[in-house]
């Protein structure tokens, strides 16, 4: 089997408009940038994956700028929705490759799609706006998890915004979890054999955590990062870290996920 290369990337906060800044920069340059990245990359890719917050606040007009900026990518792009985002926005604004969505209308954005004998589960944790900006998955996503999670079938990677599981970071561990996230690690358990990975964002951060034999795996902010040492009682950004994406490498007896860090656009 033909291996499947894909970029993960997360947490573009795009504005209404070119000049919005947030945490001191301006994610907009960051976009185009690692866009022009990707399309030179010297791997071809199969898909883009962008697990969330893709806008800072759910407009029209920051949505319409996501468009035409994703429009320049030479790949399909596949979305999750983040904790900034709305479902609703996505399904409108935002083209995607082809999916089969697990539920109708657009109040939901969860979907499954396959490349060559792999399969990708993309989950909805957006809850209520009262406990934002932790995640919380329905009744209905929890299903489709325990369906998809199956002891056999096919390879199987898993798309979420939110973190799963605690991060021995305090902020991070009191703010911005999935309130179910045990739920959710459980659902998984019978499909460990064959998981390639849950893929999240939300954190701004490159971080790894393991259990149970699941590989849980975020990626850093496009643009902008938070520090999540294990004394962090609130938030802190991290002028350190650099914008990054994720090249992803799904082998047939192995995966390779390689962090891009790139400069800052001047």
């Amino acid at each position: 089997m033909d291996p499947v290369y894909f970029v993960h990337l997360s947490d573009t906060h795009f504005g209404p408009a070119e000049d919005y800044q947030r945490h001191g920069y301006r994610p907009l340059p960051y976009a185009r940038h690692i866009i022009n990245i990707i399309n030179n990359l010297p791997a071809r890719l199969d898909f883009v994956i962008h697990t969330g917050d893709v806008t800072t606040h759910p407009t029209e007009e920051a949505y319409r700028l996501a468009a035409e900026t994703f429009a320049a990518l030479d790949y399909p792009v596949y979305y999750c929705t983040g904790n900034h985002d709305t479902s609703a926005d996505i399904h409108r604004f935002l083209p995607m490759g082809p999916k089969v969505d697990c539920q109708p209308g657009t109040d939901m954005l969860s979907y499954t799609f396959e490349v060559r004998g792999e399969r990708f589960l993309v989950l909805d944790g957006r809850g209520p706006d009262e406990i934002d900006p932790h995640g919380l998955l329905s009744g209905q996503q929890l299903e489709v998890l325990r369906r998809e999670c199956t002891p056999d079938g096919p390879p199987l990677s898993v798309f979420i915004h939110y973190p799963a599981l605690r991060l021995n970071s305090p902020w991070m561990d009191a703010n911005m979890l999935l309130l179910n996230g045990e739920e959710m690690h459980q659902a998984l358990l019978p499909a460990r054999g064959r998981l390639r990975a849950v893929f999240h964002g939300h954190v701004h951060n490159s971080m790894q955590t393991v259990r149970d034999g699941i590989l849980y795996c975020s990626v850093m902010s496009t643009f902008a990062g938070f520090t999540a040492w294990p004394n962090d009682e609130a938030a802190h950004p991290d002028g350190d870290a650099m914008p990054a994406f994720n090249f992803v490498q799904l082998l047939g007896e192995q995966m390779i996920i390689q962090q891009r860090s790139f400069g800052r656009p001047g």
